[in-house]
């Protein structure tokens, strides 16, 4: 169980899928932005791998700590990469898929997070002692990542998924919901506070968490094991 590690290890074990998880969304929305024509992130220097660039001080290391310390879910989420809308060749459809790409860069990095748990389990099982670390990194690399493309693509700007409604909605509707962007972030705090957030999300991510189960041959209730 992960109750038997020390906050250090905690910490190292949560850090690491944290970091690639907003680093990876971030750059994926920077290069599909770069392949449909703009070239906004590539210059200033977004475009990376390196977490430092992306780091948020709130979304990247603020909550994930807190969230760590009360025992809860641990998320987070980085400075959010540049995208300039005029520049793409076809801005409304293009926007679609710049939105898209973070989400489906979580979802990628859930199923290598899964394939790692397994090996990891498989050690553990062979007394390997590298191999209990391994199982609950991945497992949380499963979970910040399900989290991650659940919550973003609820339909509400600015999340992806709100960009992806304003991109497909016809004019008049597209402007009506693209109005919701500056109120959206109190309106995520608000189901938050409320206990709403969770009970939407938490459906989702948990049929995302048994389809990787049943993909990889892991035990149903693994997951409630680094929660």
């Amino acid at each position: 169980m992960l109750d038997e590690f020390s906050l250090v290890q905690k910490i190292i074990i949560w850090a690491i899928p944290v970091l690639f998880a907003i680093t990876v969304h971030e750059v994926a929305h920077g290069w599909v932005a770069l392949k449909f024509g703009d070239r906004t992130a590539q210059m200033m220097g977004r475009l990376t791998l390196n977490p430092f660039k992306h780091i948020d001080p709130v979304g990247t290391i603020l909550v994930p700590g807190v969230l760590l310390l009360l025992g809860g879910f641990i998320f987070g989420w980085a400075k959010p990469v540049p995208v300039t809308f005029q520049n793409l060749r076809k801005p409304k459809t293009d926007m679609a898929w710049v939105a898209l790409a973070g989400p489906m860069a979580n979802l990628i990095m859930a199923v290598l997070w899964a394939s790692i748990a397994k090996l990891g389990l498989l050690l553990a099982q062979s007394g390997s002692g590298i191999g209990e670390p391994m199982l609950f990194m991945g497992l949380a690399g499963v979970l910040i990542n399900g989290m991650l493309m659940m919550l973003n693509l609820l339909p509400l700007p600015p999340l992806d998924g709100g960009r992806v409604l304003v991109s497909v909605l016809p004019g008049p509707m597209s402007w009506q919901v693209s109005r919701l962007e500056p109120y959206g972030f109190i309106i995520l705090l608000g189901l938050l506070f409320f206990g709403l957030l969770g009970l939407i999300l938490w459906p989702l991510v948990s049929s995302l968490l048994s389809v990787l189960a049943w993909l990889f041959n892991l035990p149903p209730q693994i997951f409630l094991t680094i929660l």
